[in-house]
């Protein structure tokens, strides 16, 4: 029998309508009597299952998404017009360990071809960074790597996979203490000691806050790593400073050359969890998919991370109760009560978060979208909760304190020690994150179809051809092992990723 709505939970109030349907159409729902469609629907949005009184609690995914402000009748269209966020939302999703054991097939992949630094530490790419400790020398950095990032990705030396401008928008206007200057610097420690940097040149201006001396005395790189440094000013302006980076850009990869690849096993994966442009089927197809790609990795001894606390405000309660600890819990909902104070001192509240592309997918409230998004954890046990760009416990699932703004948060993930990272779009996306690489994962046909060219992994199937869920999550695992492996992502192969170092900037512009 065609499926003409998904129902998600036995007793939401509402479905998802799998095609745009008009006045009069007759749905089909799982389980229940048909509904008739009071007028059009696009596809995507949400469909009344039975009367609600203005006032109503409304669920889908079997907890609460918004409140009916007006009275909805059985059949219409669900949406921004007739739905808002409850009062005192954050305690609406209650605790729930929601922790499931995963079962391990027995013809898992448990390894992959890593890079094996002298200290033991697993890189998934081997490059040359060229890190800038301020803004005023990012345009020198990003002339460098022009000048060779052609040469060595595609005719430089054997087993250097490129040069990758590491530039930010900080750096100075600063002052030298306190909770900016803390986080920029994590954040850049975490990259220039990210085991994909093979190499490093850092790039000052020469007056910054930020000065190159300091940095480079607490960047305590291992001693395999080769490194550089230099500020323009010292050497002699933007001329003289491109040709000295550019100098030795290219003596830093010819040492790396002829690194080679080897075996080792999934316990040294850090998978980034990431979503953007997320729509109705996010929480339907990529994000369960990849849920379940990780608990598979985090059964074989690798580690996750999720981020973007504003985009799990309303269903951190089933987070929490997933908790190996009290304190686990605790710290995570200190978070959200931190970000509830933040955006309030702000003018703004959290359910401000779902953009004008969600809701035009069919995300009504930030409630609807954090379920979604807390899919793309799976059902592992929380094992830690990390500030933004510190590191990611091991092994295990991590939570990190990141904005729900890609590249702030994909950078927090990195800096903390990410070695692959999946991102799932709805609406579409052309991210990148290099020096790691960005697997993208397609939430529908129509996104898959038309942004060919830049989704890695099509999830449409589960809702389009009945495939289910865990069958494309052994997919999406078995890719993330390819491309930890060394196989190109798409993002890396149309040369995305070196311009999505975005620290996240608290404090003071002075």
């Amino acid at each position: 029998m065609r499926q003409d709505v998904v129902l998600l939970a036995p007793r939401d109030d509402v479905a998802v309508v799998l095609r745009a349907c008009a006045e009069g159409d007759r749905l089909t729902v799982p389980g229940r009597d048909a509904v008739t469609a009071l007028g059009a629907i696009p596809r995507g949005h949400k469909t009344a299952l039975r009367d609600l009184p203005a006032g109503a609690l409304v669920r889908k995914y079997g907890h609460v998404i918004g409140v009916a402000t007006r009275d909805i009748r059985e059949g219409e269209h669900v949406h921004t017009h007739n739905l808002a966020m409850p009062e005192h939302a954050a305690t609406l999703s209650p605790g729930d360990d929601g922790v499931r054991q995963t079962e391990v097939p027995a013809d898992l992949r448990r390894t992959f071809d890593g890079i094996v630094r002298p200290d033991g530490s697993v890189a998934t790419r081997n490059h040359v960074g060229v890190l800038t400790t301020v803004n005023c020398s990012a345009t020198v950095a990003r002339r460098i790597v022009r000048r060779t990032e052609d040469d060595i990705a595609e005719l430089g030396p054997e087993g250097v996979d490129g040069v990758v401008a590491l530039t930010h928008g900080s750096g100075c206007g600063l002052a030298s203490e306190g909770e900016g200057w803390e986080l920029l610097r994590r954040t850049l420690v975490g990259y220039a000691r990210h085991p994909n940097i093979g190499a490093l040149v850092v790039v000052g201006l020469g007056c910054e806050v930020n000065a190159v001396s300091s940095l480079m005395a607490e960047l305590g790189l291992a001693e395999h790593v080769p490194v550089a440094s230099f500020t323009i000013q010292d050497a002699g302006g933007t001329v003289d400073a491109i040709d000295r980076g550019e100098k030795l850009v290219r003596d830093l990869a010819a040492q790396l050359a002829g690194t080679r690849r080897t075996e080792v096993g999934v316990e040294h994966l850090v998978l980034g969890l990431k979503c953007g442009g997320s729509d109705a089927w996010s929480g339907l197809t990529a994000n369960p998919a990849l849920g379940v790609a990780g608990d598979l990795l985090l059964a074989a001894g690798g580690a996750s991370v999720l981020g973007e606390t504003p985009e799990i405000y309303g269903a951190q309660g089933l987070l929490a109760g997933r908790a190996v600890r009290t304190e686990v819990a605790d710290a995570l909902l200190d978070r959200v009560a931190w970000w509830e104070r933040y955006t309030r001192e702000h003018g703004t509240t959290l359910d401000g978060n779902p953009s004008p592309g969600n809701k035009e997918g069919g995300i009504t409230t930030i409630l609807e979208k954090s379920l979604g998004a807390v899919a793309k954890s799976g059902h592992s046990p929380l094992t830690a909760v990390r500030d933004y760009a510190e590191p990611v416990q091991r092994p295990g699932l991590t939570f990190m304190d990141t904005p729900g703004y890609d590249p702030v948060s994909v950078t927090g993930m990195i800096a903390g020690g990410a070695n692959v990272v999946c991102f799932t779009t709805g609406r579409g996306s052309v991210f990148g994150s290099r020096p790691v690489p960005t697997v993208k994962l397609a939430t529908n046909a129509d996104v898959a179809r038309r942004l060919a060219g830049d989704m890695d992994v099509d999830c449409s199937p589960i809702v389009e051809e009945g495939t289910p869920v865990a069958e494309l999550g052994r997919r999406i695992y078995d890719h993330v092992l390819d491309v930890a492996s060394g196989r190109r992502t798409l993002s890396e192969q149309l040369g995305l990723g070196g311009e999505e170092l975005v620290p996240w900037q608290k404090g003071a512009v002075l």
